[in-house]
């Protein structure tokens, strides 16, 4: 036995030694069957074949190609292993189980065997769900607005699960709306004889409310349903304006959940409300939006909760399921659970009262001047443990790597306000918005070491630009519909934002009516389907996009049928990254980082660049980060692996020291977090690697081991 599984073993030891008697029944850090490896997601690993002093000389043990990729699509999936199996999600939603140990495939199954429509948008796929009684084994996914039951051993439906295998997540949603944008992007939580899932919904005023529901895995019958935009008379009605309340939308779990299994309960994080940037028919601190709800297992109920954005304008979602964490504060063991935010903060709460374990302090912040918008006058600040971030764009923070880009930053800078990370959303000029929209933290999630008590969270330090504008009280049919659903994307200027979102000047030349019609109606790539939009508001807006549309409503909107359609009255002009011409962040490196906190203590640890530019480090620049999209893992062996940059690698790093040991090039960048798991004594690591987020896109999952 190595040194350093023996040095693993004693803290192992140690660890339960002092664990108390009612929680020594510790999750089997072995395996990795559930999204972050344990429900705690823990996203820890106690397999240590491969370390610090091998770890060199791991290479591609196998390739498994789904063969689906598109332009524009991804794979942010995290596999599970079960018994052997690795079940896994293509950039297409097909899912599939291979040998674990030699990526053969074992069964693929499509979803739109029973959706239908090949051409349709179905959402991503970041996980699946696993549950057995028996020879009963099941997995579970997800497509569009569909829960689907397969059978684990062949990959067929689960007949008799719901409707022929699935269960229309658009239903049974305690709302008169079935009409709307859902998807179902995490994977849910199985606690005993229930699965526990959330949604991905609009972020416009067409949004369904985000309620959290749990299904019988048997059957797939509705068990309870926890309401996140509260109901007249349940708590938290009253942090809303009751005029408007019934057409809000979101607060709804789209980055997972946790679930601590011994005492059932699951630790549910929420996003914004809608509209995301202007509340003026949102007044108040607006419970349960942006919140971790503690909420009983069994029965729905809350247990307690804690808003991390009161009354949010800056589309601060928490943006990742939390970790359950163990801690030893004051000489005392504390369970806990630790959420990381896309502000830089992590919020650490006793697992069972919801307490702070180090003080929340609420300081004020700037108020907005938007005309109907009411700010919330404070926002929660953590005092522990230390931001993975810097927190504030200031002028020593803009950009000088050379003094083009440093002009090319300051130009963009024109009439945009920055210098606190809470600044308002304004018409009058754009703000700075940092850390941006991404995080921080972002849906890859952290990792925690249960052994050393560490915290190791990826952070993208890039900032973002918000700009306002005026809804105009008289526009036509089509411009309304666009603004509403489309220029939070491409701009109310329909110039976009690319790489992400294109423009939509010269549609015309490119679609006929029929053909964006249809693409309107499906979706494609990343662009979400808008079928919830009625035929003649398609066409209303198609004639916008077109120039060819004349009427003039005045200040009357209204929807097919009658119905009225809210809409702000400022909306925000598209998304926007603050780049250099050449795609360079504006802001002084680091761009990515991955930080290291002694969660017993609150201080940080180390920290490290995460991922460079090639083109960058030959001209003689230090490495500077890249923009990050999922997770790092933890292992007993001393490592911790991660992939999620642009530069198209992943690396393992010392957990102890935050050196790069290793690092490897993947067929496509590997925006999604790692899994790794041990087959006939043989340890691998597998990352998806689906590309996309302004890289090529790919279909390959790719395992490393070490060689026989």
């Amino acid at each position: 036995m190595t040194l350093i599984r023996l040095l693993s073993l004693g803290l192992c030891l140690a660890f339960l030694a002092c664990s108390s008697k009612e929680d020594q029944s510790l999750p089997d850090y072995s395996k990795w069957m559930h999204f972050g490896g344990t429900n705690d997601a823990a996203r820890y690993s106690s397999i240590s074949q491969i370390n610090k002093e091998n770890v060199k000389n791991l290479e591609v043990a196998w390739t498994f190609n789904t063969g689906d990729a598109t332009e524009r699509s991804q794979i942010q999936t995290q596999p599970i292993v079960v018994d052997g199996i690795l079940y896994g999600v293509s950039p297409q939603l097909n899912v599939f189980a291979l040998r674990a140990d030699t990526g053969k495939p074992i069964w693929r199954f499509n979803p739109f065997q029973i959706l239908g429509g090949e051409n349709s948008w179905a959402g991503l796929n970041r996980g699946l769900s696993y549950w057995e009684d028996g020879e009963d084994k099941r997995i579970f996914s997800s497509a569009s607005n569909y829960l689907i039951a397969l059978d684990a051993t062949t990959g067929r439906p689960i007949e008799d699960f719901g409707e022929n295998g699935m269960v229309d997540l658009k239903k049974e949603l305690d709302t008169d709306m079935e009409d709307f944008l859902l998807v179902s992007n995490s994977p849910g939580v199985i606690y005993q004889d229930k699965i526990i899932i959330g949604m991905r919904l609009s972020e416009g005023l067409d949004a369904a409310p985000g309620h959290i529901r749990a299904y019988n895995v048997r059957t797939g019958k509705r068990e309870w349903i926890f309401h996140t935009i509260p109901q007249e008379g349940q708590f938290g009605y009253d942090t809303w304006d009751p005029n408007y309340i019934q057409y809000i939308g979101g607060a709804n779990n789209w980055a997972g959940m946790s679930l601590d299994e011994n005492r059932g309960i699951v630790y549910v994080p929420t996003g914004s409300a809608t509209y995301d940037f202007w509340g003026g028919y949102r007044h108040g601190a607006n419970l349960f939006a942006n919140s971790i709800i503690a909420l009983d297992a069994n029965t729905g109920e809350r247990i307690w909760h804690f808003q991390g954005v009161h009354h949010d304008m800056w589309d601060r979602d928490f943006p990742a399921n939390p970790n359950l964490i163990r801690i030893k504060k004051d000489g005392k063991w504390i369970d806990a659970v630790a959420q990381t935010s896309k502000q830089g903060y992590v919020f650490v709460f006793d697992r069972v009262t919801g307490e702070p374990i180090w003080p929340i302090e609420q300081i004020p912040v700037p108020q907005s001047t938007l005309p109907g918008e009411k700010s919330w006058p404070t926002q929660p600040h953590p005092t522990l443990p230390e931001p993975f971030m810097r927190m504030v764009y200031t002028e020593d923070e803009i950009l000088r790597l050379t003094p083009e880009w440093e002009a090319d930053i300051r130009s963009k800078l024109n009439n945009v306000k920055f210098g606190n990370m809470w600044l308002p959303p304004s018409h009058e000029h754009g703000i700075v918005l940092f850390p941006g929209m991404d995080g921080g933290a972002e849906w890859g999630g952290s990792s925690f070491d249960p052994f050393t008590q560490t915290l190791y969270i990826n952070a993208n330090e890039i900032p973002w630009v918000i700009r306002m504008g005026a809804n105009p009280k008289s526009t036509s049919l089509g411009q309304s519909i666009y603004a509403n659903y489309c220029a939070n994307c491409h701009g109310m200027d329909r110039k976009g934002n690319l790489p992400a979102f294109p423009s939509l000047a010269g549609l015309e030349k490119k679609y006929t009516e029929n053909s964006l019609d249809n693409l309107i109606k499906n979706g494609k790539g990343a662009m979400p389907a808008f079928s919830h939009i009625g035929e003649d508001e398609r066409k209303a807006m198609i004639a916008y996009l077109f120039g060819e549309e004349k009427e003039d409503l005045g200040e009357k909107k209204e929807l097919e049928g009658g119905k009225e359609m809210l809409t702000p009255q400022f909306y925000m002009q598209g998304y926007s990254r603050l780049l250099t011409e050449d795609g360079y962040p504006g802001i002084k490196p680091p761009w990515g980082t991955l930080t290291a906190i002694d969660m017993n203590t609150g201080k940080i640890k180390w920290q490290s660049v995460l991922g460079e530019f090639d083109e960058l480090t030959e001209k003689g620049f230090d490495p500077t980060g890249t923009e990050n999209y999922g997770g790092p893992v933890t292992t007993a062996g001393g490592l911790v692996f991660i992939a999620a940059t642009k530069d198209e690698k992943i690396r393992a790093f010392d957990k102890d020291t935050g050196k790069i040991l290793w690092e490897a090039k993947l067929p496509a960048a590997g925006h999604a977090t790692p899994a790794v798991y041990e087959v006939k004594g043989k340890q691998f690591l597998v990352i998806a690697c689906g590309g996309g987020k302004g890289t090529k896109s790919g279909d390959a999952y790719v395992a490393f081991a070490l060689p026989d």
